[in-house]
């Protein structure tokens, strides 16, 4: 019998060859990180792009990766695709770090068949979205792909269906987010736009369905990759995508600050921060609100950044929708999001892109237990045929579902005005929200005051023929109408504001708030619901 660990010398490095088996290994592995060659890469370097492995070696912490299934192969035979003994088929899969935290990622090499999506290759996303659902942590994905592996067939829309079903599963789980770094064609584009997040790089992202000669073949319309399915059209236009970044350093940097905000699960909160920055720190600048006209634009990221912890706010969906703000803040430590109308676009007033975009997000924050400021400033829900015909009842209906849905903490602040049936729909106290405050100067009513004394005062503004005295009348009358029936002391009496609050105190009402509500969730009567794309 050979006793192998009676020397302790053998615990030490060793000059004799290493044996035979631990050879063969290391070559195999040399040759599944290489990828598909120096020639290939080259290629890819030379588009701008990083390769797979030098993207897993940016975006995650430094020597944390765990890579999984880097030996497996397809399985077809057809076209050669079995003789060219692919390693990783494709893409890389495994677990690592971000700011110390685990993570699931997977990444695909474009180097090996354009990143296309075989069997193997679907198989080996859907192993570790298992593995990660099991474990509740966070799946990224780095997508640099052509689409379905047409040598494979049906297979590979097979393939495509087992991360769907799993996308799905995940959904208000575990978060889920996709990083665009090349073509993302066809079927694969549709799991990113399952996930909750979607980051796309300047110059270097496309997303479509079908291509541009796809596009000129059945249409006859001409258009170039970037104006079909770059990150400007999907970020500006389509909404499919939160955030563009300049670069690949840029993106992964943006993404490693997004997960700073977020829990690893559903069942967790949020990273709790130290800071220095005061809960009873005034806002005296935002008094300056209180003295402007309603109708005043202004820009609503000025007010978040002067609440926020150290004036900081992470902004998303950015330039998509902009009549409505959402993001992430910090209030006393504790992260918060943000869903604000923006008086500087549309006068804040909500249409169908703005209702999808608060929506999707408050329904967000509801999953993974992270509570909701609303700061209001609407003229109300956007008039005309546009809006009507493209379905602003229908959208606006999703805004309403998502708050009354949502038991996360709610806290409503109304600055000047909350006009209408978007006042209802922004967090009223009606659609339970938990602590609803108004500056001084707001306006609450079923339209503006102006408007109002136009229609109810309609004949006694006609008897009068000189415009002079009619303009001093409408004024004398708006007046008395908005003391009588828009004042937040009117609002306050019946019971649909809580309290009128001094502007600088806003920040220190809002934390004291949000730490009354800390343990409001009751998950018993709240069961998980996914988050459907809207």
């Amino acid at each position: 019998m050979i006793e192998l660990f009676e020397d302790p010398r053998l615990d030490k490095p060793s000059n004799e060859p290493a044996p035979a088996s631990i050879v063969k290994f290391r070559q195999v592995s040399q040759d599944a990180q290489k990828g598909a060659g120096e020639e290939r890469i080259k290629a890819q370097h030379d588009k701008g792009k990083m390769t797979a492995r030098e993207r897993i070696s940016y975006l995650l912490d430094k020597d944390s990766f765990i890579e999984l299934k880097s030996l497996m192969e397809s399985s077809c035979s057809d076209f050669g695709i079995k003789d060219k003994h692919i390693k990783g088929d494709g893409v890389i899969t495994g677990f690592g770090r971000i700011n110390g935290r685990e993570v699931a990622l997977y990444a695909q090499d474009f180097t090996q068949l354009g990143g296309s999506l075989g069997l193997a290759h679907a198989q080996k996303i859907a192993a570790l979205m298992d593995r990660a659902l099991d474990a509740k942590i966070p799946v990224i994905g780095l997508l640099d792909s052509g689409g379905a592996r047409i040598q494979e067939g049906v297979d590979s829309l097979n393939g495509f269906g087992e991360i769907f079903y799993r996308n799905v599963k995940a959904s208000g789980v575990i978060p889920q987010i996709s990083i665009i770094l090349g073509p993302c064609a066809g079927g694969a584009a549709y799991s990113p736009a399952l996930t909750d997040f979607i980051f796309m790089v300047e110059g270097i992202s496309h997303m479509f369905i079908t291509g541009p000669g796809a596009v000129k073949a059945a249409t006859g319309e001409e258009v170039d990759f970037d104006t079909l399915g770059g990150s400007a059209p999907h970020s500006e236009k389509s909404g499919v995508c939160q955030f563009v970044a300049k670069s690949e350093q840029d993106c992964f940097r943006q993404v490693r600050e997004l997960l700073s905000f977020l829990p690893q699960n559903c069942e967790e909160n949020a990273p709790l921060v130290t800071t220095s920055d005061l809960v009873s720190r005034q806002v005296p600048v935002l008094e300056r609100v209180c003295e402007m006209d309603p109708k005043k634009a202004f820009r609503i990221q000025h007010v978040i950044w002067r609440l926020a912890d150290d004036y900081g706010f992470f902004e998303i969906h950015q330039n998509f929708a902009k009549n409505v703000v959402i993001g992430f803040i910090r209030l006393g430590g504790q992260v918060v999001g943000v869903v604000a109308n923006n008086p500087a676009v549309l006068g804040g007033a909500l249409d169908c892109d703005a209702s999808d975009k608060a929506a999707r997000f408050i329904r967000f924050l509801n999953a993974f237990n992270i509570p909701l400021l609303t700061l209001v400033d609407t003229g109300g829900y956007l008039p005309g045929v546009a809006q009507e015909h493209g379905g602003i009842i229908r959208h606006g209906a999703k805004l309403l579902y998502a708050y009354s849905e949502a038991s996360i903490p709610k806290v409503t602040l109304v600055l000047r005005k909350a006009y209408g049936g978007a006042y209802i729909a922004m967090g009223s106290k009606y659609l339970r929200g938990d602590f609803n405050f108004a500056f001084p100067s707001a306006e609450i009513a079923v339209m503006g005051p102006r408007g109002a004394v136009e229609i109810l005062y309609s004949r006694d503004l006609k008897k009068e023929t000189d415009e002079a005295k009619k303009e001093e009348l409408k004024q004398k009358m708006t007046k008395e109408y908005s003391d009588k029936f828009a004042s937040p002391y009117q609002a306050a009496t019946n019971g649909s504001i809580d309290e009128v609050i001094e502007p600088a105190q806003a920040r220190q009402k809002i934390i004291r708030a949000f730490e009354v509500l800390k343990k409001k969730r009751d998950p018993r009567r709240n069961p998980r619901k996914g988050n459907i794309p809207l």
